[in-house]
């Protein structure tokens, strides 16, 4: 049996710091992810400062800090046959998270993203997706999707159709199975690329919800939070819409629960909604209430981005005491 199972973009982070000058000089947009080419990719890398290299992508960091808090966890995204494809499934092994996927050979080579980090902690990136775009739904094994608590999206990885299909099948695997459905919206990027396709998403075969706000208020083309989150409440179950330092706020029927944003001081904010999602649904699995729900995923998040790339560096155990 597995507590969460994330489907996602097996990514490597390339993290590093950069100051203002180097965004303008290069005709990025600070706080935005944008996709790139492989010519592009290249260029970029050979222009960044030294960086930390490890496994990332929006999903897999959800189920590292979730393993790290003692949920069972497994994953699905597709490398290549590469050096980074290696250190990938290494990474991801070692933060004791199952990933059953096999390479793909003679393709693309294994994704990245380029993480330029500036001073006030706002994280840039630059995606050369790669292998990930390969994913499809021979890749998704419904035996291990009907094992799974959770299922967990990665609105990153709706753009491609074949992986559209992905989603719909582990999605419909996991309802046969009286399991649920969690999806991130990612990006307001996304939404905006895909609002429709995504609309029809989470309204039809969607359980659980996260997103921020600049996203949901994208997703129902809302003029403020409290219009989007009403919308929410009628399209799922549940739902955690995080507002960065004003906290979160939980919906869930007629239910609301709002949470406070943990103590934090902000070095990198790389990671933070994934982290929110690990502690959410690490407790959520576990039987936990709303309440204890949110302070979890605002602990993660919280120490995530007190230090640079997505991956926690404290012992996470520590964070179930206080939470309970």
């Amino acid at each position: 049996m597995v507590d969460i199972l994330g489907i996602g973009n097996a990514i490597v982070d390339v993290v590093a710091r950069a100051d203002d000058t180097f965004l303008s000089r290069h005709d990025m947009h600070k706080g935005a992810m944008i996709l790139v080419d492989a010519a592009q990719a290249q260029a970029i890398y050979a222009a960044m400062p030294p960086g930390q290299e490890s496994s990332g992508g929006s999903a897999a960091n959800t189920c590292a800090v979730a393993a790290g808090l003692g949920a069972r966890v497994a994953y699905i995204g597709k490398v290549a046959d590469d050096q980074l494809g290696t250190v990938f499934a290494h990474d991801i092994k070692a933060a004791g998270v199952a990933f059953p996927s096999s390479p793909l050979v003679g393709g693309a080579p294994t994704a990245r993203c380029l993480i330029l980090v500036t001073p006030d902690g706002q994280r840039t990136m630059n995606t050369f997706l790669g292998a990930c775009v390969t994913l499809n739904e021979a890749d998704v094994d419904e035996a291990l999707v009907a094992s799974a608590a959770v299922t967990y999206l990665e609105g990153y990885l709706f753009d491609p159709p074949a992986a559209q299909a992905a989603f719909y099948k582990a999605a419909a695997a996991a309802h046969a199975a009286g399991k649920q459905v969690a999806l991130s919206l990612s990006d307001a990027f996304c939404v905006n690329r895909h609002r429709a396709a995504f609309r029809e998403l989470v309204a039809g075969h969607v359980d659980i919800l996260f997103a921020n706000e600049t996203e949901i208020t994208s997703l129902y083309e809302e003029n403020t939070f409290e219009a989007a989150a009403e919308a929410t409440r009628r399209d799922v179950s549940l739902a955690a819409l995080t507002r960065s330092e004003a906290g979160s706020l939980i919906v869930r029927g007629a239910e609301t629960v709002e949470i406070a944003a943990a103590p934090a001081t902000v070095v990198d904010t790389t990671g933070a909604g994934d982290a929110y999602a690990a502690g959410f649904l690490a407790a959520f699995t576990a039987g936990r209430t709303l309440d204890i729900c949110g302070r979890l995923g605002s602990l993660a998040a919280a120490e995530v981005i007190g230090h640079y790339g997505a991956r926690p560096e404290a012992d996470l155990r520590n964070m179930l005491a206080a939470v309970r």
